[in-house]
């Protein structure tokens, strides 16, 4: 699951507000609403917060292994890395 906590913490540290990416920055009140959420968001949208922030994307986001995505996927055991069951 990719996940947007760093983003926050990012942007407060370098002092970029909700609301300055909104009205400054002209960035969709839709996205931010997206990664509060967890949810998808496109390269383009990714790449204007590395963009604006002047960050890497691992700034930004974190990939966290949810066991629940095995099933969803259809990944079989065998694909699992040793010891992580």
């Amino acid at each position: 699951m990719i996940v947007y906590d760093r983003l926050w913490d990012t942007m407060k540290s370098r002092g970029i507000s909700q609301y300055r990416l909104i009205h400054y920055y002209n960035f969709s009140a839709g996205q931010i609403n997206r990664l509060k959420k967890n949810r998808y968001v496109s390269t383009h949208t990714l790449d204007m917060l590395c963009t604006i922030l002047n960050c890497k994307i691992e700034d930004i986001m974190e990939f966290r292994f949810d066991a629940s995505s095995e099933t969803e996927f259809g990944i079989p055991s065998a694909c699992k890395k040793k010891g992580s069951q």
